[in-house]
């Protein structure tokens, strides 16, 4: 790495499910290894997600991923918890970055210069690599889920309010990675109670 400015891109996954972890990711690029086809991870294919994820982790300068877990969403609400997570995900970086850029329009206080841009994910090249990051580590924490929660279909829908996931809710009751304070999920506990 030259002595040029160390940007570090921070993007978050999994904000609107109602089950599983809040996922961040961090992401310093090198220079001398430039990734082609990052963009938005919404926008990709899983099968490119993937291969690029595994770029991202072979040729990015420092890389690190962090989560919040579903009690934690709870306990501080999604907000805080996306911060937390994209917080923890910078702590854990090999080098330490000048300079902090995050996609939305809230900074995780990381003690570090920072900036948040809406749409970074599709224009800013280190948070594009966060973003897949983020993506695809969440992806695999759902698919690990489904083996110990196949009735809920998590491996499909990764969490997400699908009419299948709330029919699931409503058949099975609410699991321990279901988060209690989104609204679907509350009123069922409200119901049984």
């Amino acid at each position: 790495m030259s002595a040029a400015l160390l940007i570090c891109g921070v993007d978050e996954a999994g904000r609107g499910p109602l089950a599983g972890p809040v996922y961040a990711a961090a992401v310093i690029l090198d220079e001398l290894h430039p990734i082609a086809g990052l963009g938005d991870s919404k926008k990709l294919s899983e099968k490119k997600r993937d291969a690029l994820a595994l770029e991202i982790r072979q040729h990015a300068a420092a890389w690190a991923i962090a989560s919040a877990s579903a009690a934690e969403i709870d306990e501080i609400n999604i907000l805080r918890a996306s911060l937390l997570a994209m917080k923890r995900a910078v702590e854990a970086l090999s080098l330490r970055p000048h300079e902090v850029w995050v996609d939305g329009l809230y900074c995780p206080d990381t003690g570090l210069p920072s900036r948040a841009i809406v749409k970074g994910d599709s224009s800013v090249a280190a948070i594009s690599a966060a973003s897949i990051l983020a993506k695809t580590a969440r992806d695999s924490a759902m698919l690990q889920l489904h083996e110990v929660y196949p009735q809920y279909g998590f491996a499909v829908h990764k969490g997400y309010p699908t009419a299948a996931h709330l029919a699931a809710l409503k058949l099975h009751g609410v699991s321990a990675e279901h988060r209690r304070s989104f609204r679907p999920v509350r009123e069922l506990l409200e119901v049984g109670e």
